[in-house]
């Protein structure tokens, strides 16, 4: 027998009696939990909004990649009219700097960490500051069962771009496989099913883990200083791990749009370089990564495309991509470099596919993009010289109404760092300056905020 509460909301149950023992079972995500606009949660909570980021290496040609018109209803030059179909969605950054600080520009690697932790790195390794989707997932990510998901479309676990310190990456998924066993394999607990069991495993990892736990102290006494930090590094990771087990031990909050796919099996994806190749595993990833977030896996996410030193190659080249950049000259009726613009133009096809993919998830009354904001760019702005000014960024989605969509900003040579302050203010952190030297700013792009 069971007994449905009064005055239904997110957090109220069946409550019955099963085997002699109390029993209780969450109810969905009913039409009833929402307002009347389907906008937040019937007691006026907000519903979630996610923060993730999306890197490609090698820059582009500012020939055809920046539009002529800045603001609403920009033009699509070459490299950027896959956009066509998702532009309404995308922000684009175009003529904001990094500015070395007095340091030396190390190639494929200053450009992306400055804009990733505010900082310009003093040697290569060195990442002193947590990149900034720690940050945000440090103050957003308690309630899900991963604290963020990572993906790589080049099958390397090298090709990271999230970090808390070097020592600390966040290795990433590098097959669709493996993404999707992790996202929906026997750990998976299903948010829609109408009952809740938690599994016997998951209660003996929690408890082995918090016996180990409970002895760091008196190990921590005998240690020096250099092992003491990397003890509470190790146990802090351990205490994270207690927390998804214990989400794992809960009832997952209802997800209406969640639809884990049943018995996956794409094909086996040759795991090389080829443009090609790496363009099926990003769009299979991104395919999985949208139901996975709409799932309430996690709300912090990232996807490499390609790394900064990019090795990526196409059918009938025998050279890299990195290597064309340097050794391809300029097509001087073009403007640009034809075969180094393709590949760009390849990346820019996957960015708006992800986009899309993200855009095309119903959630409350708009989608799953229209609560997230995606955070992209690249290391260099024209990889031929390694240039770091003016190293395109992009952003997409509303992040829950909080910012405008569909502009080009010119940032007319104002520090890269702006963007990432108005990101983390827009996910709640209380951020009033962002970045180290000249790179500190306590200014926001006023044109994207709602």
């Amino acid at each position: 027998m069971a007994f449905l509460i009064s005055n239904p909301s997110r957090r109220n149950v069946l409550r019955g009696v099963l085997g002699g023992m109390g029993a209780t079972v969450a109810l969905p995500f009913l039409d009833c939990f929402l307002n009347g606009n389907g906008t937040a949660l019937a007691n006026g909570s907000p519903l979630p909004v996610r923060f993730g980021t999306w890197f490609w290496g090698l820059g582009m040609d500012k020939a055809v990649f920046i539009p002529k018109k800045v603001g609403a209803d920009y033009d699509l030059p070459l490299q950027i009219q896959s956009w066509k179909g998702v532009k309404q969605h995308i922000n684009l950054y175009t003529n904001f700097n990094v500015i070395a600080d007095g340091k030396p520009v190390i190639d494929h690697y200053t450009g992306w960490v400055a804009l990733r932790s505010g900082i310009c790195p003093a040697s290569h390794g060195a990442l002193a500051d947590p990149s900034i989707d720690v940050m945000v997932a440090d103050a957003i990510s308690g309630a899900t069962r991963f604290r963020a998901i990572d993906c790589a479309a080049t099958g390397s676990f090298a090709d990271t771009y999230s970090y808390r310190t070097e020592n600390a990456k966040n290795p990433p998924a590098i097959s669709p496989e493996e993404f999707y066993v992790k996202m929906f394999g026997p750990e998976f607990q299903d948010p829609n099913a109408p009952e809740f069991k938690p599994k016997l495993e998951f209660i003996v990892r929690r408890s082995v883990l918090s016996s180990v736990s409970e002895q760091s102290a008196s190990l921590k006494k005998r240690l020096g200083a250099s092992d003491q930090a990397r003890l509470d590094q190790y146990f802090t990771s351990l205490r994270e791990l207690e927390q998804r087990l214990d989400l794992q031990m809960q009832k997952p909050p209802p997800a209406p749009t969640c639809k884990a796919p049943v018995d996956y099996k794409p094909s086996k994806i040759n795991q090389g370089t080829e443009v090609e190749s790496v363009a099926v595993r990003h769009q299979l990833m991104s395919d999985l990564m949208a139901m996975a977030l709409t799932c309430n896996q996690a709300r912090v996410f990232n996807m490499t495309y390609s790394n900064s030193s990019t090795g990526l190659t196409k059918t009938g080249l025998d050279k890299s991509h990195h290597t064309i950049t340097h050794e391809e000259t300029q097509d001087q009726t073009l403007g640009y470099q034809p075969v180094n613009s393709s590949f760009v133009v390849k990346a820019m096809e996957s960015f708006g596919y992800f986009v899309k993919a993200l855009a095309s998830v119903p959630e409350g009354d708009g989608t799953l993009l229209d609560n997230a904001v995606v955070y992209a760019h690249s290391d260099h702005e024209y990889a031929k010289i390694h240039s770091i000014a003016g190293i395109p960024m992009m952003t997409a989605g509303k992040a829950g109404g909080r910012l405008k969509t569909g502009l080009h900003v010119d940032g007319k040579g104002e520090v890269a760092t702006q963007l990432g302050l108005t990101l983390l203010k827009t996910m709640g952190l209380s951020q009033e300056q962002w970045g180290s030297g000249a790179l500190r700013t306590s200014r926001v792009i006023s044109e994207i905020v709602a």
